[in-house]
């Protein structure tokens, strides 16, 4: 009977482990939304939906898988920041700064990208269906995009 309780508890722990890790951190969360600051926060997975980001300091924020749906990052400060697999639908991101941000899945869908720096940010798989992007470094190709022959 104990070595059953011992497998089970050697079996769950690792689950149990993951699932606290990826969660978002309730008092990053609280302090994000009460001071508009949280550089280097863990935020994976928050919900984070319509929320006003304007201003806000994110240096190195953990936001992989966050839902930024409808949120208003006007003048947030991403710099290496994590936003991989993040829902950005329909989200406001102008004057951003996501230098070296992790941007890979994230999901740009009726987002509004104007003029935010995007230097040696990491943008593989985005989704930008009906974005509108203006003086912001995004745009379709990648190492295997063929050039169109205007001739």
């Amino acid at each position: 009977m104990k070595l059953q309780l011992l497998t089970v508890i050697a079996l769950a722990t690792p689950l149990l482990l993951s699932n606290s890790v990826q969660a978002e951190n309730k008092q990053d969360l609280y302090k994000l939304l009460s001071t508009g600051e949280c550089v280097s926060c863990h935020l994976s997975g928050a919900n984070l939906s319509g929320a006003h980001l304007i201003g806000a300091d994110l240096r190195g924020a953990n936001l992989q898988g966050a839902n930024l749906t409808e949120a208003n990052l006007e003048g947030a400060d991403l710099t290496g920041a994590n936003l991989a697999g993040a829902n950005l639908t329909s989200a406001f991101v102008t004057n951003v700064n996501l230098k070296q941000a992790n941007l890979n899945g994230a999901n740009l869908t009726k987002a509004t990208l104007n003029d935010s720096n995007v230097y040696q940010a990491s943008m593989n798989d985005l989704t930008i269906t009906d974005a509108q992007i203006h003086n912001t470094a995004i745009g379709v190709g990648g190492e295997d995009a063929q050039i169109p022959d205007w001739d």
